[in-house]
């Protein structure tokens, strides 16, 4: 983190403007991927979910480290086969065009996770009039029960995967079509499981059920997905989600149910490369209203979304700038709480609400952490026409 904020304070010394950037620490970064990977059991994988942050500096950074890219869109597919032409990509996401399938077979994508039974039988059928054979896993909404998350795919009504009820239809029809392939399921349940003792009954539940219908159909399958949803706890960043006791838990898990010749995959994002990344906004302005002390920045949600969104108070910290051009006296504030806004010509536009901070001033800057994923990636860039933040890779 020190050369972040040296960074920062190199641009605030040598901008005559605000300061507003977006700074990634790759070799962070890629410490925390190999970590990652390297404590996963024997026939597990680990693919990068793009949808997370797609930034080119990024994919190459996770590229060598992980086993390929999961992708939600054509336009995923090409980003990563920008990257390699070769590195396997998996693909998923509800609303599959016509374009998007052609698309992956044409780019060898290594898997579709199939989302319903309509899209089954489209794949299929474009599947035979390219006089080729697809790959699938057939993405499942199963029934539960499932632990508790931030967010949840399945248990509940959601677009997400075929019904459990609808299974056995979709599992014959893909048995009965040459064009199709049936290598496995796809599981994505819930979302930011910060918990690792519930995320691996989560995992046993997706274990029994594929035994199952291994058992109904004779099937001979090759991978289980699990999906992504290890999350990030950005109320407490000291406590995260625990990567060492999951691992030896599913080692355990994964002999326990004889489970070792069926590679399981897993899909991450957020918890991948959120914590390599940060947001720098410059103090524009303190203010009080009705009792409220409010602290302007340089940007606001058009670059950073995820905080409104998510509805939390984004974890910071201060940078102090003695920069200081102005003819008139510097405001600050002291032992007060604060609520931290952008530029933007709404009250949504909040970065946090309500939180003491000890000391701060106009031109200080304001450090977001783990901005990393869905940050810039989700954000609507150009709402009234702001100036774009600067992007910065640091990889020392």
């Amino acid at each position: 983190m020190n050369n972040v904020i040296e960074t920062i304070r190199h641009l605030s010394v040598n901008s005559d403007q605000p300061i507003c950037a977006y700074l990634y620490d790759l070799q962070t970064l890629k410490n925390h991927v190999l970590k990652v990977t390297e404590a996963l059991p024997a026939n597990c994988e680990m693919f990068y979910a793009m949808k997370a942050n797609s930034e080119t500096s990024i994919l190459k950074a996770v590229y060598p480290l992980v086993s390929g890219f999961e992708v939600a869109s054509l336009g995923e597919i090409k980003k990563a086969r920008a990257i390699s032409p070769t590195v396997p990509i998996i693909f998923g996401g509800p609303g599959k065009t016509d374009d998007e399938i052609k698309g992956a077979i044409t780019h060898q994508v290594q898997l579709i996770h199939v989302e319903s039974i309509q899209e089954l039988q489209r794949i299929a059928w474009m599947a035979e009039q390219l006089k080729t054979t697809v790959s699938i896993l057939l993405r499942v909404n199963l029934i539960g029960p499932f632990p508790s998350a931030t967010l949840h795919m399945a248990g509940i009504p959601t677009q997400f995967g075929i019904a459990e009820d609808q299974m056995d239809d979709a599992i014959r029809f893909a048995l009965s079509r040459s064009s199709l392939k049936l290598m496995g399921f796809h599981f994505h349940s819930v979302s930011n499981q910060l918990d690792a003792n519930s995320h691996l009954q989560l995992i046993r539940l997706y274990i029994q059920k594929v035994k199952q219908w291994k058992k109904r159909y004779n099937l001979s399958i090759s991978y289980v997905n699990a999906g992504g949803g290890i999350g990030v706890n950005y109320e407490n960043l000291a406590q995260q989600f625990d990567w060492n006791t999951f691992t030896n838990r599913l080692k355990e898990l994964l002999e326990k149910e004889n489970f070792q010749d069926t590679k399981l995959i897993f899909e991450c994002g957020r918890f991948l490369t959120a914590s390599c990344g940060y947001y720098a906004v410059e103090v524009l302005d303190i203010k009080e209203n009705h009792g409220k002390t409010f602290v302007v920045v340089r940007g606001g949600t058009q670059h950073f979304r995820l905080p409104v969104s998510w509805q939390h108070n984004h974890p910071f910290e201060i940078i102090p700038i003695e920069k200081w051009t102005y003819p008139f006296p510097r405001k600050g504030v002291q032992q007060t709480n604060i609520t931290i806004v952008g530029q933007l010509c709404t009250p949504k536009d909040v970065f946090a609400k309500d939180v003491f901070v000890h000391h701060l001033r106009i031109g200080d800057i304001i450090l977001f952490r783990y901005t990393g994923a869905y940050g810039w990636a989700i954000s609507h860039h150009d709402f009234l026409s702001h100036p774009h933040p600067k992007h910065i890779y640091l990889d020392t």
